[in-house]
Parts: C-alpha cells; structure tokens; sequence
C-alpha cells in the first residue's frame, strides 16, 4: 500500500513539473521540490512505523 501511494505523490510531482497544480504553496513548476520533500518524509515515515511493528 505504500509503495503505490509513494507513486502516486511522485506522480503528482511530476504533474506539478509539466504544468503547475495551482494549489497553495505550489504555483510555479520549480515548486515540485516541495512535493518531492514531503515524498522523502512519507517515505522515512513508513519505513520507521513498519520497522516499530515487525517482530524481534
């Protein structure tokens, strides 16, 4: 489940490169680095939860 929500984000950042999505925060294309910072956290994220409930 989280690799495809991980494609989706990195898809919605290259979006955001061919055409700006226009939302708050994110009206110019070199905006993406934005999109791609919260990808890298959403990343560190799942990986720190998945190691706390995996067994010994």
């Amino acid at each position: 489940m989280t690799k495809i929500i991980l494609l989706l984000l990195f898809l919605v950042a290259a979006i955001q490169v061919i055409k700006p999505l226009g939302w708050p925060g994110l009206k110019k294309r070199s905006d993406a680095w934005k999109l791609v910072a919260g990808v890298v956290c959403v990343t560190f994220v799942s990986v720190i939860v998945s190691a706390l409930f995996q067994g010994p």
